[in-house]
């Protein structure tokens, strides 16, 4: 399981990276690092520290947490609703 945090994180960033239609290059620009820096974080083979994934969720405007957080696998639940 060693390095599974780093790949989630990757994984998350990607698909933050692909929901707001960035390409790796753009992802880097506004990030303000080389193109295969940016790659190698999505690919799970930098091992950051908790302030560098604080500051790219500040940049991205995500929770930090989320970035950490594996996606869900299958079908996902609709939002609860609220009391009436």
């Amino acid at each position: 399981m060693e390095g599974q945090l780093q790949r989630t994180l990757g994984e998350n960033l990607k698909a933050v990276r692909v929901e707001r239609g960035l390409s790796q290059e753009g992802l880097a620009e506004l990030l303000g690092v080389h193109r295969t820096y940016a790659s190698s974080i999505e690919r799970g083979e930098r091992n950051m520290s908790l302030k560098r994934v604080e500051w790219l969720a500040d940049i991205l405007g995500v929770d930090p947490l989320a970035l950490l957080t594996p996606p869900r696998k299958g079908p996902s639940l609709p939002a609860p609703r609220g009391r009436a």
